[in-house]
């Protein structure tokens, strides 16, 4: 009897938490858009999925600094955008919604050789 009463609460919980979600995805897809205005915004977002540190993730989004990085989670774990997982050696901000989830397109990174710049290349062929 305990069994299908917890059955029949975890059903009515599953229930519950499709309506929120679904009711919710307004709202976020509208957060994301307003809060992720830059290419590099959404990149760095998009790739904060708790694998790198403020580092790789700048190098990833050409930022100068971790430090950009380091604020721009602290302003997204603020707004609820993602949550604070232990590593070593510190924490780091895993993001808590796929852009692509919501039809926020996400630029591709491309990695061009230093100092190389395209109008340079064209003159030199």
């Amino acid at each position: 009897m305990a069994n299908a009463i917890k059955d029949d609460e975890i059903s009515i919980l599953k229930e519950i938490l499709k309506w929120i979600k679904f009711a919710g995805m307004k709202e976020v897809k509208t957060v994301l858009e307003n809060e992720l205005q830059s290419e590099q915004e959404k990149i760095a977002y998009q790739n904060s999925d708790g694998t790198k540190g403020t580092r790789d993730l700048a190098k990833l989004v050409g930022v100068g600094s971790n430090k950009t990085i380091d604020l721009m989670w602290g302003k997204w774990f603020k707004m609820g955008l993602g949550e604070s997982i232990p590593v070593k050696g510190g924490e780091r901000f895993k993001r808590s919604f796929d852009l692509l989830d919501f039809g926020i397109k996400v630029p591709e990174i491309t990695k061009e050789k230093p100092n190389s710049k395209p109008e340079e290349q064209n003159k030199t062929e």
